[in-house]
């Protein structure tokens, strides 16, 4: 018997990948401005890897981390080679945009899973408040290092730098 689920129905059902130690959690859909800031990230990240052939930025992809443990960040770059369906090594650099529904999951849960897995740099953007909080890898943990408006940031991630302007994710 076929059946006619509305958005409401499959809002409250989702999981979208994520799982953490076999945990999955709701994630229910983006705003257009949770949208619109992810698509000016990817932009700018694109931008910045023209000159560097190790880095790649990527939108929501899966990545596992273990067998139990699965998420998809809003923008990443990796870098080295990827191969598979999947993304199985850690990426360098991680924006999550935050959302109602998401913000307790991006500042807590995956706050915790992306230090413990040694993601080098982490940016938590706050599309309301037009601020991005940069966090930076020291000594195996995650250390603000920037509260970002109109500011820049040189991310060094290894093979390749991202001098990232934040202005240009608002507008």
């Amino acid at each position: 018997m076929d059946k006619n689920y509305g958005r409401d129905f499959v809002k409250s059902w989702a999981c979208a990948n994520n799982a953490y130690k076999s945990s999955y959690y709701l994630i229910h859909y983006t705003s257009i401005l949770h949208q619109e800031v992810s698509s000016r990230v990817d932009r700018v990240l694109q931008e910045s890897l023209d000159e560097c052939d190790e880095c790649r930025a990527l939108l929501p992809v899966d990545w596992k981390i273990a067998d139990d443990t699965v998420v998809q960040p809003d923008n990443l770059v990796v870098c080295g080679e990827i191969r598979g369906d999947y993304l199985t090594r850690t990426p360098a650099l991680i924006f999550e945009v935050l959302s109602k529904s998401t913000a307790s999951k991006d500042t807590g849960t995956k706050f915790t899973l992306y230090e413990r897995e040694g993601v080098l740099h982490y940016v938590i953007v706050d599309p309301e408040e037009r601020l991005a909080k940069v966090y930076s890898l020291h000594e195996g943990r995650l250390i603000k290092t920037l509260d970002a408006t109109h500011e820049s940031f040189l991310f060094d991630l290894g093979p390749c730098t991202i001098d990232f302007d934040f202005s240009k994710i608002w507008t």
